[in-house]
């Protein structure tokens, strides 16, 4: 559903002269993109890093032939282990309080448009999407002993709008369980923070990117984190253009099988958890300001972030519940 190409990054508050703890900084490539750690701790967890985010991807990855995820999308035998299993019941859970906004069974309509792991498919008409999306409605699966019944075979489920956040989840949870709770991890721009920077004694500081269609980076806003996760799902970086200059993004309405043409550049949400912070940032891409502005007045726990066009292309933005200013 997502792979967003937007990265968010993040600075660090300079406080103080004096460094009497130094803080371990890895960083490597993973799920496609760049990942990063920063934790007030000399032990060097790469190999466990590596480890972990191996686990990951034989389980998770639709870009891997032989993970759990790409055999049971080929109907092969599955038991799924754990990972797979918490992913799958919070996608199913925001899937039913998002009224089917965000939707993991939309992957076969993602890889026809050519915006996922598969082959695109040429000449897309409607006809050809009206027969992929009879088989979107992630209600059409359920998860019982372990094993995901599908209810047709041509079920197709990807979680690339919220593996990333939830292996930074998986990442903060391992430093925590080694008595680290002073720490920063990054995924793709996908944020998990708890304590503070204690190397340079200050609060952990992260940037929201400023939508650029160039391909060009810059912030928009710094922001202090803390004890929370961020997550943003934004269009500016992959995207069509029609013969007319309409930009459609990459996130794929999941009533209608078709990306929507928006003024909506960008979505950032702040959660207790990650994973949660990344499945709404796609569900509120699509579900557009007026519907995430109603659902937030329900949902006080999320704060939220948006970036958008007006009618004069300028840029605008939106602070909800309480999203931090500074």
């Amino acid at each position: 559903m997502k792979n967003t190409f937007f990265y968010c990054f993040f600075s660090l508050l300079l406080v103080g002269c004096s460094n009497d703890i130094k803080n371990t900084k890895l960083s490597g490539v993973v799920f496609g993109t760049s990942y990063s750690a920063i934790y007030d701790s000399e032990v060097d967890y790469q190999k466990q890093f590596d480890s972990l985010f191996y686990v990951l991807n034989k389980s998770l990855s639709t870009y891997q032939v032989n993970s759990d995820i790409s055999k049971l999308n080929r109907n092969e035998y599955v038991e799924t282990d754990e990972h797979f299993k918490k992913v799958y019941l919070k996608s199913k859970e925001i899937f039913e309080v998002t009224d089917g906004a965000f939707d993991p069974t939309i992957g076969n309509v993602v890889n026809a448009w050519s915006f996922g792991a598969d082959e695109a498919i040429k000449e897309l008409d409607s006809l050809k999407i009206d027969s992929l999306m009879q088989f979107v409605g992630f209600s059409k699966t359920h998860l019982s002993n372990g094993k995901v019944i599908k209810e047709h075979s041509n079920i197709y489920l990807e979680f690339n709008a919220i593996a990333k956040g939830y292996g930074v989840d998986v990442i903060g949870e391992f430093l925590e369980e080694k008595g680290i709770n002073n720490y920063l991890v990054e995924i793709g721009g996908e944020i998990r923070v708890k304590g503070k920077n204690k190397e340079k004694k200050a609060p952990w500081k992260v940037g929201v990117e400023k939508p650029h269609f160039d391909g060009k980076q810059s912030i928009l806003k710094a922001i202090i984190l803390k004890d929370a996760a961020m997550a943003t799902s934004g269009t500016y970086r992959k995207f069509k253009v029609d013969e007319n200059g309409n930009r459609y993004s990459h996130i794929i309405d999941t009533s209608t099988g078709y990306s929507s043409k928006t003024y909506l550049l960008s979505v950032s949400v702040i959660a207790h958890d990650c994973m949660t912070a990344d499945a709404y940032a796609t569900a509120f891409k699509a579900m557009g300001i007026d519907k995430v502005k109603a659902f937030l007045k329900q949902h006080q726990e999320l704060k939220v972030f948006l970036i958008f066009e007006n009618e004069k292309k300028e840029f605008e933005t939106l602070s909800l519940n309480g999203f931090p200013e500074e």
